[in-house]
C-alpha cells in the first residue's frame, strides 16, 4: 500500500510539472511571441479608426470624384485592413538577476495565415464563410521591445465571391470569427508563432 500511495505522488507530481513547464519548452525559441493588440480596419474612400470588431462593408456606393455622384454613385469594393502590435519577451526570466534578451531574441514576422469561422459551426470555405488566405508582411521585433504590422483582413477577392457576393442585394448578414496567425524567426533561425481572434460581420451595410 505504501508503495501505491509513493506511486501516485510521483504521478502527480510530474503531470503538474508537466503542465506547468509545457508552455515554457513550447517551441524551441527562448522567446514567446505575444498579441498586444489586434484590431481591424473598415476599407473605405476614407478608412475608419481601427476596432476589435470589424463591420466588413460587401459593396460600397461611392459618390465622388466624378463621374461617380450622389445621383450616379459608383458600386466599390474595398477590402479590410488589420494592424497587431506583437512582442517577444524571454521564456526564462531568471531567477534572482532579470535575464536580459539580446539580439539573438529578435523575431522577424515574415507570414500570416487568415481564416474565417462561424459559432454555428457552418464553416465551409466559399460557402459559409470566405476562403482562407495566407499573406506576406515583413517587420522585426527588437530584443525587449515591440513592433506593429498592418495586413490585409479580408481581400477585395472576398467579396467577389461566395458567400459574400450574395450579401450585396440581400439584408442577410454573416457574423464569423477571423483567426489570424502570424509566423517568425528569431536570428538563430527558430520558429514562432501566435494566433489572434476578432469578430468579423459582414453585410450590405449603410455607406459612410
Amino acid at each position: 500500500m505504501r508503495n501505491i500511495i509513493r506511486l501516485v505522488g510521483l504521478v502527480v507530481v510530474a503531470a503538474a510539472a508537466a503542465s506547468c513547464g509545457d508552455v515554457v519548452r513550447q517551441g524551441s525559441s527562448p522567446v514567446f511571441l505575444v498579441i498586444d493588440s489586434l484590431q481591424a480596419i473598415r476599407g473605405a474612400v476614407t478608412p475608419g479608426a481601427p476596432t476589435s470588431t470589424l463591420v466588413s462593408d460587401v459593396i460600397t456606393n461611392v459618390t465622388s470624384p466624378a463621374p461617380c455622384a450622389p445621383d450616379n454613385p459608383c458600386p466599390t469594393i474595398f477590402g479590410d485592413s488589420g494592424t497587431v502590435a506583437l512582442r517577444a519577451p524571454l521564456k526564462d526570466i531568471g531567477s534572482g538577476a532579470p535575464a536580459v534578451p539580446t539580439t539573438n531574441n529578435e523575431i522577424t514576422i515574415s507570414q500570416y495565415h487568415v481564416e474565417y469561422v462561424r459559432a454555428d459551426g457552418r464553416n465551409v470555405q466559399g460557402v459559409d464563410v470566405p476562403f482562407a488566405f495566407d499573406g506576406a508582411v515583413t517587420g522585426t521585433i527588437p530584443a525587449g521591445g515591440t513592433a506593429t504590422f498592418g495586413f490585409t483582413l479580408v481581400r477585395n477577392v472576398a467579396k467577389q465571391e461566395a458567400p459574400l457576393a450574395a450579401l450585396r442585394v440581400s439584408s442577410n448578414i454573416i457574423n464569423s470569427i477571423a483567426r489570424v496567425t502570424f509566423y517568425g524567426q528569431d536570428r538563430t533561425g527558430n520558429n514562432v508563432t501566435v494566433t489572434g481572434q476578432l469578430d468579423v460581420v459582414f453585410g450590405n451595410f449603410g455607406d459612410q
